[in-house]
């Protein structure tokens, strides 16, 4: 193959275009965004740091994220489906008390990654005060833990394993109540700190709702 044959093949390689994984990049900067808050807050995360976190030129975000705002939705709401994914593998084949046990360990802040979720999640309640977009959002995850908490109370109570005398709605929203609280704990914590004593706290609380 003479010279001009290979400059006109170099020049077809070139001159395809690269694919880019959107979905892909997205996860990119929303991980990008969990270390900058675990390490220095929500206020350090701005767009200029995000991108240079992530490896991305700066005013590269606009593409993904027109503001800090969206990119803060799509942390809040990955972390809610990736927590999802978890609690999904670990309840599958399991019922009742089981189930939720498993549940809650999911969504408690046990270890140094769910601490980092819970550091994402707390700020993002903050904003949702006084944002009814972000406010909605929040609603409708809680609305769904509350569905897969109440069923799994219905089916422990119909075994005979829940014996309290209290309405199984009331129990849900004092079991999520005490999820929530635990993170907005861990993520008020020192930094490196994952022990808040919250699986005793658990079962503690399991068993009293197998109690007479």
């Amino acid at each position: 193959m003479d010279n001009k044959s290979l400059s006109e093949n170099f020049r077809g390689v070139a001159a395809v275009p690269k694919i880019v994984d959107h979905d892909e990049r997205r996860l990119e900067l929303v991980d990008a965004t969990w270390r900058i808050i675990a390490r220095q807050g929500l206020e350090s995360a701005t767009m200029r740091e995000i991108a240079t976190e992530a490896g991305f030129a700066n005013g590269a975000l606009k593409p993904y994220f027109p503001t800090k705002d969206t990119l803060l939705e799509f942390a809040f709401s990955h972390v809610f489906n990736r927590t999802n994914l978890r609690i999904a593998e670990v309840t599958a084949g399991r019922t009742g008390l089981d189930a939720l046990r498993a549940f809650c360990l999911e969504v408690l802040p046990l270890d140094e990654e769910r601490v980092n979720e819970a550091r994402i999640v707390v700020p993002f309640w903050q904003k949702a005060i006084n944002d009814r977009q972000k406010a909605a959002i929040h609603q409708e995850s809680m609305a769904q833990r509350l569905v897969a908490i109440r069923r799994f109370l219905a089916e422990a109570r119909d075994r005979g394993n829940v014996r309290a005398a209290v309405d199984d709605s009331i129990l849900a929203g004092q079991l999520l109540n005490m999820l929530l609280g635990a993170q907005i704990e861990a993520a008020l914590a020192p930094e490196g700190q994952t022990d808040f004593g919250h699986a005793a706290q658990l079962e503690g609380y399991l068993a009293l709702l197998e109690r007479a």
